[in-house]
């Protein structure tokens, strides 16, 4: 065999190859992103915590908060917020509707008005009650909604992650350009999440989680904080109190119980 003719074929074998494992990752990493969607969380949950909000030249702003969370057949899934203290804000809800199909409704409760105003799905970057939380990040999204890529490896919080990039299949169906996620991939539990907007070179927000705790058989995210990388702003949520598969009544996720709080009197921690 000639050496043009070697080379030649080197080349070929060499493209087949490339070609053959581009397909594969790709499955790799849309195996890992629904893998973290999927990781077990109970039927139900309950949690009893804080959101703290910190910003430079002021004192932290502390908010109790009681979440709801319940599983629904058919891969939906229903989540409420609702906020216990201080005073000013006590009351506030919102609810988010996630259906099997990838979309999500939400509805937000200002006792002020005593009204439930829906969330419009263009207000995907609107930031929810003054935090660094969009209230995108309150919805749980498909994987089937992006494009999945693996990076490669990175310790990130004492851990060896895969570093996975998330880009939305439709532009307009997020508030984001892309994610870039750090996986353990024996948990299945994101340690570090940067979040890109306008400039996909640099992310404007990131998330970090500080802590977690193993609560019959699942994992609780326990502290963990969402940063705006602009101005330093912090939102830093805490879990004191994790209940799982207490039987919660579909009766607490509609727009109408959002508006009574007297209904979730039983079921708090």
């Amino acid at each position: 065999m000639s050496p043009t003719l070697l080379l030649n074929v080197i080349r070929f074998l060499l493209l087949a190859l490339l070609l053959g494992a581009a397909p594969a990752r790709a499955d790799e990493a849309a195996d890992l992103a629904q893998k973290v969607h999927d990781r077990p969380n109970g039927r139900d949950l309950t949690t009893l915590g804080r959101m703290v909000l910190t910003e430079k030249g002021r004192a932290p702003r502390i908010r109790e908060i009681v979440t709801y969370r319940l599983d629904r057949s058919g891969g939906e899934t229903a989540n409420l917020i609702r906020f216990v203290y201080p005073e000013d804000i006590a009351g506030t809800g919102l609810l988010s509707l996630d259906k099997a199909d990838g979309n999500t409704d939400q509805w937000l409760y200002l006792p002020a008005l005593d009204r439930v105003r829906r969330i419009s799905s263009d207000r995907k970057g609107g930031r929810f009650v003054g935090s660094d939380l969009y209230f995108e990040d309150l919805q749980e999204r498909k994987p089937s909604k992006d494009r999945h890529r693996l990076l490669g490896r990175q310790s990130e919080n004492g851990i060896l992650c895969e570093v996975l990039e998330s880009v939305p299949t439709d532009p307009r169906d997020s508030a984001y350009s892309k994610r870039i996620s750090w996986i353990d991939p024996a948990t299945a539990i994101p340690q570090r999440v940067d979040y890109f907007e306008k400039d996909a070179g640099t992310p404007s927000k990131r998330w970090l989680l500080r802590s977690k705790k193993r609560n019959r058989g699942y994992w609780t995210l326990t502290d963990s904080r969402m940063i705006d990388l602009a101005s330093g702003h912090e939102t830093r949520m805490v879990v004191d109190v994790a209940l799982y598969d207490q039987k919660l009544p579909a009766k607490l996720f509609t727009p109408q119980a959002l508006a009574d709080e007297s209904l979730e009197s039983e079921y708090r921690p």
